[in-house]
């Protein structure tokens, strides 16, 4: 069995709650819940598709410090605080995800951490033979990760590159 690698995004919440960004655990990688938080502060406020952009970028960042990508990605859940925004949420994962169909859910909550976050994306990866070996605990994503070019639906969205600190 290999062991388990993780990769941090740095951000504030990790060490308060306990948790990583990201974990491989044998063929697969588990991504925690990202939102469109960068360098502290909420990003796109008020733009579900933009946000969900945003997070899936962070994902993807997290997947690629760890050898994988977001076409290694089997299943993705969106948390979504306004379940008749749903549409504006799938065109990002539409977007994202559209050739690798991944299973998904996409589920209405109360809130998020932050009551100007609109939408939250959880990933799960699987990876034949398991990430990319390391020799220790990935502490930040790979900056070969994924682009905001790669799955961006317009040249004006402004999502950011930077992985950030995210909730």
């Amino acid at each position: 069995m290999s062991p388990r690698r993780k990769v941090s995004s740095g951000g504030p919440f990790e060490e308060v709650v306990g948790y990583s960004r990201a974990v491989a655990a044998g063929d697969f990688i588990f991504v925690s819940g990202c939102t469109s938080v960068v360098g502290g502060e909420v990003a796109h406020e008020g733009d579900i598709t933009r946000q969900a952009e945003q997070a899936i970028l962070i994902a993807g960042q997290a997947l690629a410090g760890l050898g994988a990508s977001l076409a290694d990605v089997v299943q993705t859940r969106m948390y979504v605080t306004d379940i008749t925004r749903w549409r504006e949420a799938a065109q990002a994962h539409q977007l994202a995800f559209g050739d690798v169909a991944p299973a998904t859910t996409m589920v209405q909550v109360a809130a998020l951490i932050d009551p100007r976050l609109l939408v939250e994306v959880e990933v799960v990866a699987h990876r034949e033979g398991g990430p990319v070996a390391d020799d220790g605990d990935v502490d930040e994503p790979d900056p070969a990760g994924p682009r905001p070019d790669d799955f961006r639906l317009d040249d004006e969205s402004g999502v950011d590159e930077s992985a950030g600190d995210t909730a």
